[in-house]
């Protein structure tokens, strides 16, 4: 039981610092507030591995964290050239689909199966995920390109929640740490290559380093809740990030909640309620 509270909690967090994220992009280059979330975790990680005193783990542990980094960060960079492309009330759900369809049936093939309860309760998260993420129609309609990109960034978002899984209990929250160098390596190597100029202003580093902040605790949740629980189940659940982003959005940015979305948040809690049965 407890895993399921700890995905459903990492959910909670990303979705609002995807929020913060989201905030901070309007100010400024996307890879510019991906590349500050992403230093800005790397402090957070460390002080947690000394309070702790993990000792370093393993080079498969340390590999498995690096490569779920490099295909987080490239998943992120990914999604961003999808949503710039105007169709984001398409791209949005379609690549929060994707995300937690990946890991549900990877997990079906390389984890232990769950209850049919559970099962069926991770199936509707992933249709909650669909219904909450879509936000109003703009008009604009996505092209096969945009498209392409929308489901490539689902997959390796999946993709990162499926390799982070194969960290060992052990290794805590070494790997987090592999992976955000790695992934910060990756973003540095990309913007120079882009030509990315570095601006950042106060408030946009502070949005940014609030997003890096609840990421991290976010990937501490979804690390605990996957190596006590199940991955087709885990993974899902902690997919239900857009859940708390249009909540926050709705107080905060008083957007106002489509009927699909509303129907999408009722799914959620009914998908919650069956992988706890």
């Amino acid at each position: 039981m407890l895993f399921l509270v700890c995905a459903a909690a990492s959910a909670l967090v990303w979705g609002a610092g995807d929020f913060a994220g989201g905030k901070a992009s309007q100010r400024a280059d996307s890879f510019v507030v991906a590349l500050v979330a992403e230093t800005a975790g790397i402090p957070l990680v460390i002080g947690w591995l000394l309070a702790t005193g993990t000792s370093l783990p393993g080079v498969a542990d340390l590999a498995w964290g690096a490569a779920s980094g490099l295909v987080g960060i490239t998943g992120l960079v990914i999604f961003y050239r999808a949503l710039a492309g105007g169709a984001m009330s398409t791209v949005a759900p379609l690549t929060a689909t994707t995300t937690a369809a990946v890991p549900l049936l990877l997990g079906l093939v390389l984890d232990q199966l769950p209850s049919a309860l559970a099962l069926v309760g991770a199936v509707l998260a992933v249709a909650a995920i669909t219904l909450v993420s879509a936000g109003p129609r703009n008009g604009a309609r996505a092209s096969r390109g945009l498209l392409g990109l929308a489901l490539l960034s689902g997959v390796l978002f999946g993709g990162y929640f499926t390799l982070v899984a194969q960290t060992s209990e052990a290794s805590g929250m070494w790997p987090l740490l592999a992976g955000r160098v790695a992934g910060t390596a990756g973003l540095l190597v990309a913007m120079r290559a882009l030509r990315v100029p570095m601006r950042a202003r106060g408030r946009t580093l502070l949005l940014g380093g609030t997003a890096g902040a609840f990421d991290v605790a976010a990937n501490a949740l979804y690390l605990f809740a996957v190596r006590n629980g199940v991955l087709s189940v885990a993974a899902p659940l902690a997919s239900l990030y857009p859940v708390s982003t249009v909540l926050l959005a709705m107080a905060i940015d008083r957007e106002r909640m489509r009927p699909l979305q509303i129907t999408g948040l009722g799914l959620a809690a009914l998908a919650l309620v069956l992988t706890a049965g």
